[in-house]
């Protein structure tokens, strides 16, 4: 997801700038934006499942992949389109988005509680 990411943001900046209005490529920004901060939440997903495998890990993971193509992915579209109706699935995006991130708290609370945290060298959590 992040390796897209670095693609869409280039793409954007080097073959859409000129080609797109400044208020269509700034929701391509927004679009790109979002996808960089919840890729950092799939890779914070997968720091976490190396330690402990949970359902809350599977479900954050699902969230913020649905909430990346909604709405990251409508707001690509709706900038290189122009298809306003594509608009209306970018709330469900954030939705998803919200779940995501509601689930991986929660898998890092788990992970916590389960103390599978390792110590520190002087014996000290």
């Amino acid at each position: 997801m992040m390796a897209l990411f670095v693609i869409l943001g280039a793409f954007g900046a080097h073959a859409l700038e000129g080609r797109l209005s400044a208020p269509m490529l700034e929701v391509y920004k927004t679009g790109v934006f979002y996808h960089a901060i919840h890729g950092l939440g799939l890779l914070a997903m997968a720091c976490l499942e190396s330690r402990r495998r949970s359902a809350s890990l599977c479900w954050a993971g699902r969230f913020l992949t649905a909430g990346l193509f909604l709405f990251s992915g409508s707001l690509y579209l709706l900038a290189v389109t122009g298809i306003k109706k594509v608009g209306m699935v970018t709330p469900f995006g954030g939705l998803a988005f919200i779940a995501g991130w509601i689930f991986l708290a929660k898998a890092g609370f788990e992970t916590i509680k389960a103390s599978e945290w390792p110590q520190s060298r002087d014996g000290h959590e």
